[in-house]
C-alpha cells in the first residue's frame, strides 16, 4: 500500500481518483453479445454458456429436482446463517416501507403519492472467483417485500452444469420466482430483451466483471433500468490511536480480497498505527487463501496520515467510499458529518463483514464515487412512486387562475385551454 502523510487539501481530489479503467474496447464485444442475444433467444444463450463458461447446457432453467438436490448438499449450520442473515434482512427493509401522505395543497386540490412495486425484475449473482449467495438475500429480500410479481435470476452454472446450491438454497429462502443458468453479458441480455426461457425485466440489479457493467449500462439506455452504475469494491477505514491495528488491517484485507481491483483506503491521525497496520496486513495476508487477490488489491490501495479526525471525514467525503468504517474515539460526532458514503461502519465491533452478511444492511453498494449521487440497493429501489391529484370544483377557483396565466406565458395554449372550460363550467355554476 502506498503511504501518503498530510497530504494538502489541493491534493485532496487527484488523490482520491479511482484506477480509470478504458471499456472502450469492450463495447464492441459487449454490443455483439447483445445483438446476438436479442436476435436469436435461448441458442445464442446457450452457445455463449458453451464459449464462456465451458458447459453444455440442455436447459437453462434450474429444475425442482435441482433445487431438491441442493437442500441436501448445504451444510445446516450454512442453512441456519442463511435463515439468521435473511430475517435481518427482511427486517431492516420492512421498516422501509413507505406511508403515502395526502396533502390539500390548496383549498380543494388534494395530491398524494402511492407506492408501487416493479412488477419483474432481474437479479444477477456472479460466479467467478466466489459464490456470492449473500448477494441473492440482499437483493431478493426486498424485492419480496416489495411486492414484485415476478423475481428472475440469472447466475453461471459450473462445468457441470450446476449451479452453487448454497446460491439456490438463499433463493428458495428469499423467494426467487424463477432460476437460470446464465452468466455474463448473455445473462444480462436475456432480461433485458426475454428469450424463449428467460422472461424479460423492467428492472435488473447485481454486481459483476466490467463485461456485465458494461452490458448493464448499454441495455440501460432502452431496454430495462438499472439498479446503478458500478465499478470495483472498496472500503475507507478512518482511525486514530485508539484503533486496534488488528482489526483495521482484517478490514483493509477483508475488502482486498474481493478482487485484484478492489482499494482499500486508510485514513488515520496517528503515525504508529499506520506503522502498526502495515505489519499487521503484511502477517495477515499471509493467511488468506485469496492472498495473491489481495495482493494485487492492495497495490491500488493506501493509506493516509492527516492532522485530525474532523480532516478524515472530509477527505472520506471527498472520496466517497462504498464502504466506510469509522473506529475513532470520536465515531459518534464524526458519524453526524458524513455526507458521502455506500454504508458506515460504527465503532470497533462494527466490520465490513457484518454488513456484508447479516446485520440487516443492504451490501449492494455505490462503487467508483457514485456515492456522490446514489444511495444503496434498499425497499424503494424495486418500487415506483405514482402521483395522484384530484380538483373540486373549489380546486378550479383556487389554482385555475394561476394554471391559466403560466400557460399562456409558456405560449401553450391548449394547456390553457383546458382549464379555461372548467373554469367556465364552475362559473356557470355559481
Amino acid at each position: 500500500m502506498r503511504t501518503i502523510k498530510y497530504p494538502s487539501r489541493e491534493t485532496w481530489e487527484q488523490l482520491t481518483q479511482r484506477p480509470q479503467m478504458d471499456i472502450s474496447r469492450l463495447t464492441e464485444v459487449v454490443q455483439g453479445v447483445l445483438d446476438d442475444v436479442r436476435q436469436h433467444g435461448d441458442e445464442a444463450v446457450v452457445r455463449y454458456e458453451e464459449k464462456f463458461d465451458h458447459v453444455c447446457l440442455k436447459s437453462l432453467r434450474v429444475s425442482e429436482e435441482e433445487m431438491a438436490e441442493a437442500e441436501t448438499l448445504v451444510s445446516d449450520d450454512l442453512k441456519e446463517a442463511l435463515l439468521i442473515a435473511h430475517a435481518n434482512i427482511h427486517r431492516f427493509h420492512s421498516a422501509q416501507a413507505f406511508e403515502g401522505v395526502r396533502t390539500e395543497t390548496q383549498l380543494g386540490v388534494t395530491c398524494w403519492q402511492k407506492s408501487v412495486p416493479i412488477e419483474r425484475v432481474g437479479l444477477y449473482i456472479p460466479g467467478g472467483t466466489a459464490p456470492l449467495f449473500s448477494t441473492v438475500l440482499m437483493l431478493a429480500t426486498p424485492a419480496k417485500i416489495a411486492g414484485c410479481k415476478e423475481i428472475v435470476l440469472c447466475t453461471p452454472p459450473n462445468r457441470q452444469g450446476k449451479v452453487h446450491p448454497a446460491i439456490l438454497v438463499a433463493a428458495r429462502i428469499a423467494g426467487v420466482s424463477k432460476i437460470f443458468k446464465a452468466g455474463g453479458v448473455q445473462a444480462i441480455g436475456a432480461m433485458a430483451y426475454g428469450t424463449e426461457s428467460v422472461p424479460k425485466v423492467y428492472k435488473i440489479f447485481g454486481p459483476g466483471n466490467q463485461y456485465v457493467m458494461a452490458a448493464k449500462q448499454q441495455v440501460s439506455l432502452h431496454d430495462a433500468a438499472i439498479d446503478m452504475p458500478a465499478g470495483p469494491s472498496e472500503v475507507c477505514v478512518i482511525a486514530d490511536a485508539t484503533s486496534r491495528a488488528d482489526f483495521v488491517a482484517a478490514d483493509l484485507l477483508s475488502q482486498a480480497e474481493h478482487g485484484t481491483d478492489s482499494q482499500a483506503v486508510l485514513i488515520t491521525t496517528s503515525e504508529q498505527l499506520l506503522h502498526d497496520v502495515e505489519c499487521e496486513v503484511s502477517k495477515q495476508l499471509e493467511q488468506l487463501p485469496r492472498k495473491e487477490i489481495a495482493r494485487q488489491s492492495l497495490d491500488n490501495s493506501m493509506m493516509i496520515l492527516v492532522s485530525s479526525t474532523e480532516e478524515a471525514i472530509s477527505l472520506s467525503n471527498v472520496y466517497a467510499p462504498e464502504h466506510l468504517i469509522i473506529c475513532t474515539a470520536d465515531y459518534e460526532a464524526l458519524a453526524a458529518k458524513v455526507v458521502n458514503a455506500g454504508s458506515v461502519f460504527l465503532g470497533q465491533y462494527a466490520c465490513e463483514s457484518a454488513g456484508d452478511y447479516a446485520s440487516g444492511t443492504n451490501h449492494t453498494l455505490p462503487t467508483h464515487g457514485y456515492a456522490l449521487a446514489y444511495n444503496g440497493v434498499n425497499l424503494d429501489s424495486y418500487c415506483r412512486k405514482v402521483t395522484f391529484q384530484h380538483l373540486t370544483e373549489e380546486g378550479i377557483r383556487s389554482i385555475g387562475k394561476a394554471v391559466e396565466v403560466m400557460a399562456e406565458n409558456e405560449e401553450l395554449m391548449g394547456h390553457k385551454n383546458a382549464m379555461t372550460l372548467r373554469v367556465n363550467d364552475v362559473n356557470k355554476n355559481q
